[in-house]
């Protein structure tokens, strides 16, 4: 069962403390500074892997621990072709056709590894939004005017609640701070989850574009989950840099977030969903609610893999931890640093295995530890955060100039020797 196997693989991080800076309170952040390349480690498992570069090899005493769970609980929805109908979908009259959805032919990449994934449609599946218009890779035509889809699932245009569009956002430079002003509020929103110590359930850290006007496109919204003991604030540089590119991100406060019923991760997309539809918020008809990212470090990377379950949830980034889910909604890039020997990178190689139709990567970088990947201080995030940031915005904002860092034989990540790629379903 899910809860007792993520009973057992968070004993595997329950001794994590989490010494990732200071915290921070409410105000405004920029984005950090970088993190290091380094080379060596070894391919992983589950498709095709491209080549490590350099002289390095794996880090001394091999990666231990990151157990993933065997089999994957049965979420709602389910994943694939087809996909789902998400809320106030309309379908169009005389709506064109999506373009993205090439078939998938197995894992490619350069060097061949072990699995590979059966031949399958694209990204999966159509997500109508409120009022507006998307369609996944893949997927059918859905929308108010017809609108035609482009490769990544996003539409030209269509209007949510009058107030702001879903639409394909402008380029931008995802190693740099995007162009709105960032506010954080915390706390904030309801309480949910495990408390320090046991104590009462905390409230959630908002770190959001501070005029929610700017530019008139309504924010894809991310959910964030923290390590054992960590919180948000310990992860200001990636999630201001999100922020400042457009996301609205929310993120409990529990030192814990993988406990609770309802998941915290859940209720922060709950809470933020629900404030779309409240006139008196000031995220009232600002979110694009029909593309929606997961991402956490840590116990909070196996979170996130419970969370990709949701049929809210449309792409995931597990960052140093994974669990193996069998019912996610949308891409996946399972994240592991190859001189990891708390969690390491198999529970990323078995969750990667485990996806057999959606496009789903496997990212080890290879000189990184279980933390060193993050930026602590100063304004530009690092490699990491980076592409990170580049995937939320392929996935959730439309942005086709980013495609190639992941997308193909030839990605950027995969001839970068920093990193060893597997890639599943992403071929084109």
């Amino acid at each position: 069962m899910r809860t007792r196997r993520l009973t057992r693989t968070l004993a595997l991080v329950s001794t994590l403390a989490v010494g990732l800076g200071g915290c921070g309170k409410s105000g405004s952040g920029d984005s950090g500074a970088g993190g290091t390349a380094s080379t060596g480690g070894a391919p992983g498992s589950g498709g095709t892997t491209s080549p490590a570069g350099g002289s390095g090899g794996a880090a001394s005493g091999g990666n231990t621990g990151g157990r993933s769970g065997s089999g994957g609980s049965t979420g709602t929805g389910g994943a694939g072709s087809g996909g789902m109908t998400g809320v106030g979908g309309t379908s169009a009259s005389g709506g064109s056709r999506a373009t993205g959805g090439t078939q998938g032919t197995g894992g490619t990449v350069t060097q061949a590894g072990t699995g590979g994934a059966s031949p399958q449609g694209g990204a999966g599946g159509t997500r109508a939004g409120t009022g507006g218009t998307r369609a996944g890779t893949g997927g059918t035509p859905a929308g108010t005017g017809g609108a035609p889809a482009d490769a990544a699932g996003i539409t030209e245009a269509g209007t949510t609640g009058g107030d702001c569009t879903v639409g394909t956002w402008p380029t931008a430079d995802p190693s740099a701070a995007g162009p709105f002003a960032t506010v954080i509020e915390n706390p904030i929103g309801p309480t949910a989850g495990v408390g320090v110590d046991g104590g009462a359930s905390p409230q959630f850290t908002l770190f959001r574009p501070k005029d929610l006007a700017q530019g008139g496109l309504c924010h894809p919204l991310i959910t964030w989950g923290n390590g054992t003991s960590a919180n948000p604030t310990m992860y200001k540089v990636l999630l201001n840099n999100l922020a400042s590119h457009g996301f609205v991100v929310i993120g409990s406060n529990s030192p814990n977030v993988a406990q609770g019923n309802p998941a915290p991760m859940i209720v922060g997309v709950t809470w933020v969903l629900q404030q779309n539809d409240d006139s008196t918020s000031e995220l009232y008809h600002r979110i694009d609610t029909t593309h929606i990212g997961a991402t956490g470090h840590s116990q909070g990377a196996m979170a996130t893999s419970q969370a990709a379950t949701d049929s809210h949830i449309t792409t995931s980034v597990p960052i140093c931890g994974a669990m193996t889910e069998k019912n996610l909604h949308g891409p996946a890039m399972f994240f592991c640093g190859g001189q990891d020997t708390l969690v390491g990178c198999s529970g990323a190689q078995n969750a990667l295995t485990a996806v057999t139709t959606l496009p789903a990567m496997f990212a080890e970088y290879v000189s990184a530890d279980h933390g060193s990947w993050m930026s602590f201080t100063g304004n530009k995030p690092s490699a990491v955060e980076t592409a990170i940031t580049a995937w939320m915005r392929v996935h959730l904002m439309g942005d086709d100039s980013l495609r190639s860092w992941f997308y193909g034989a030839s990605c950027k990540l995969c001839t970068d020797s920093a990193w060893i790629i597997t890639q599943k379903n992403m071929d084109q």
